[in-house]
């Protein structure tokens, strides 16, 4: 019969250039609207209010608008009105596009591409605008600008009219016409002489915002905060207009509209003082400077097209910081008004710099604080730090639409340089509020260090705390259930692979396992400190529960029998040495009542071929010689030995059921117990033979192995 392929059936049509898709225009914001704004949840949603508010506050950096209003409208709608510049109207020349149609309808379009409009702004990529358009039902903007009103709609990114009924509220839902051959910025009335500024209005879409996505009130409160600290002078409005339900009906917030305003005129300054959760250590120290640095952008010609130049940036840096007397750090950073909450290259110089000042500071006052050779460290020095770090420059490079890391790295060294010269001054200065201030502060800071190394080295001896001191038991001990002592056996297991299967065998009533890896240190020749050091030794006399030396308390052992399983091999008879060692020495009580024994796993398994209709049987051998003189023994009954006979490696080759039947089982182990005399015997074999076959002194092993090869019998060669 053939055998059938497991090979797919082969595609029904040829993967050609005609299945390729090719999104134009907003199309693609739609089909992928979390790679722009993150998500479409309510995080989103505020992703999209901000693109269009930052907008406004480029407006204000720029030094020409002085106010933002933003409203939530009891309709669903968002509008924020700035009094900036307003969107320009006139066409632009390659498109032929009026400059509001061009900002929200094509993707990386607008002013602040290094056309010399914007010094430094938080919009960079050109899609803000134009991508909230297309996640929107419906977006109305209307422009404020040489004497007349500008209007212009449009439904998901589309161009158009809708037709609202007279005197009624505007809605996505009003019957709309899409421009055809040509779109029309329309003229709806006139401004006042000097009057300018945009209004944006839209309506999130509801086949892309996932139903229930709303904007968080304490989340616009915090930014907008945020927003007035970092332009100073600058007032943000926050009208909310929304229905809220209580008690099962709708009712206006407070009867009617909650209206609150942001305007700091401290900048920064005032925006620690805000932060800061704890009282001064130092005042408030403001940190300025500005550095250049050149970088190769592509700039479009006078051609229209892309030619890479090589442009100087100015990079302004001002940072606002003080210390209090707690010990939680905060620092908060920003890169032209937009917050880096992930850092970037401005945080890293930050903190290089920082680190850099106190550490040379510390040395110079190193003999009056008595630092003496620890080094401090970042944690240190920014316990009870509150800091707010900003930014500016043209073209900043940020990782995403999101902006959450800044990546321009010429910003690092220039913050770095200004951190240092700055705080430098502060730390040094001759003025008496900042000599006392820069005194409080580097005593916190040596304090901390030293709280620190304390805290460390308390760690590191509770670590090192011996068995005897310690409660708790080794995770890898797998105990038992009985609280018989007399009743309870210890098996202390060579390796993990054991370990499973001896899992299996136990019976788990009455049997614990403590799984030791390999060799344990030779407790003959080494120090009690060391013994306590070492792993396995400490984790035995901590399960064993007794203590050791001369405090060891037999009454106090947590088992009736301890019980050494080892491999029946050469290895394992060195464990087993070591092993009875560390009990003679320190454990020696626990030996001379008879209650430390050694397992006998067996060394081969013969399988004895059974006569017709019977079942083979199995016979365990536990040396050479038991195994020949039982073939023996077999062959002389006529009976038949399978070939080869299975010779055991190790406890991990027996299964769950040979391991219970030969050396667990109560019913058919064998057990040897150990007695004084023999754990004497293994101590001198750990203290002299050890030493002579792996100790460090090379000549007597090789003249013990020049001497003993002439005895050495062949057969006796596991191999």
């Amino acid at each position: 019969m053939a055998s059938r392929s497991t090979r797919a059936a082969p595609a029904p049509e040829t993967y050609t250039a005609r299945h390729l898709q090719v999104l134009e225009g907003l199309e693609a914001v739609r089909k992928r609207p979390g790679m722009y704004i993150g998500s479409t949840d309510q995080r989103g949603l505020m992703h999209c209010l901000w693109e269009i508010i930052d907008n406004s506050v480029d407006e204000a950096l720029t030094g020409v608008g002085d106010r933002i209003e933003i409203i939530l409208g009891a309709d669903g709608s968002i509008e924020v009105r700035d009094n900036g510049r307003g969107i320009p109207v006139d066409a632009e020349p390659r498109t032929g596009l009026s400059g509001v149609e061009l900002v929200f309808t094509k993707l990386h379009a607008g002013g602040k591409f290094g056309g010399g409009s914007y010094a430094a702004s938080g919009g960079l990529h050109g899609v803000g605008a134009s991508v909230v358009n297309a996640l929107s039902s419906r977006l109305d903007v209307e422009v404020d600008r040489g004497g007349k009103t500008y209007a212009m709609s449009f439904r998901r990114g589309e161009p158009g009219v809708f037709a609202d009924p007279v005197h009624a509220a505007h809605s996505p839902q009003a019957p709309f016409t899409a421009y055809e051959t040509g779109s029309e910025l329309r003229v709806v009335g006139k401004a006042g002489r000097g009057v300018t500024g945009s209004r944006v209005r839209f309506w999130p879409d509801g086949q892309v915002f996932i139903k229930g996505a709303s904007l968080d009130d304490e989340m616009l409160a915090a930014r907008a905060r945020q927003t007035s600290f970092l332009v100073p002078g600058l007032a943000l409005v926050v009208r909310d207009e929304r229905a809220v339900v209580r008690d099962g009906r709708a009712e206006e917030h407070g009867g009617g509209v909650r209206e609150q305003v942001f305007q700091h005129l401290g900048g920064i300054s005032e925006f620690v003082e805000f932060l800061a959760p704890d009282p001064a250590v130092t005042a408030v120290w403001r940190l300025q400077g500005t550095g250049s640095f050149t970088e190769t952008v592509p700039v479009l010609d006078t051609r229209g097209q892309m030619t890479a130049t090589e442009v100087e940036r100015e990079c302004s840096v001002d940072i606002a910081l003080r210390w209090g007397t707690g010990y939680d750090s905060r620092v908060s950073s920003f890169a032209n008004i937009i917050a880096t909450p992930k850092g970037g290259t401005h945080v890293a110089g930050f903190d290089q710099a920082i680190l850099k000042v106190f550490r040379r500071q510390l040395e110079l006052n190193a003999r009056r604080l008595k630092v003496g050779s620890d080094k401090v460290e970042k944690d240190d020095i920014f316990a009870g730090l509150t800091a707010v770090l900003t930014v500016r420059l043209p073209e900043p490079q940020f990782e995403g639409q999101t902006k959450e890391v800044l990546g321009t790295s010429a910003v690092r060294a220039i913050v770095a340089r200004v951190v240092e010269q700055e705080l430098t001054a502060r730390l040094t200065s001759t003025k008496r509020e900042d000599k006392a201030h820069s005194a409080l502060l580097l005593d916190k800071v040596v304090g901390e260090m030293k709280a620190r190394i304390s805290a460390r080295q308390h760690k590191e001896t509770q670590r090192r705390k011996t068995a005897l001191e310690s409660s708790t038991l080794p995770a890898k001990l797998a105990d038992c259930r009985t609280h018989d002592i007399d009743k309870s056996e210890l098996f202390i297991v060579e390796g993990d692979s054991a370990l499973g299967t001896a899992k299996l065998a136990r019976s788990s009533d009455y049997q614990a396992l403590l799984p030791i890896r390999g060799k344990i240190l030779n407790v003959q020749k080494a120090s009690v400190s060391d013994m306590l050091k070492n792993a396995e030794c400490a984790a035995i006399i901590q399960v064993i529960g007794a203590g050791s030396g001369r405090s060891f308390d037999l009454d106090a052992a947590r088992y009736g029998k301890v019980i050494i399983m080892s491999d029946a091999d050469v290895d394992g008879a060195h464990i087993r040495t070591l092993l009875l060692t560390l009990f003679f020495k320190y454990m020696r009580p626990l030996v001379a009542a008879g209650r430390v024994y050694a397992a006998m796993p067996p060394l081969h398994r013969l399988e004895v071929i059974g006569g017709p209709g019977r079942k083979n049987d199995y016979v365990y051998t536990y040396s050479e010689a038991q195994m020949r003189a039982t073939r023996a023994a077999l062959d002389r009954k006529g009976r038949k030995v399978k070939e080869p006979p299975q010779r055991y490696k190790g406890l991990g080759e027996m299964d769950a059921d040979q391991l219970a039947d030969t050396t667990m089982d109560p019913r058919h182990r064998t057990l040897r117990r150990v007695t004084l005399g023999e754990a004497e015997e293994a101590a001198r074999i750990a203290e002299g033979v050890f030493d002579l076959l792996m100790g460090n002194d090379v000549a007597p092993r090789k003249d013990f192995i020049i001497d003993s090869a002439r005895t050495l019998d062949r057969e006796r060669i596991d191999a």
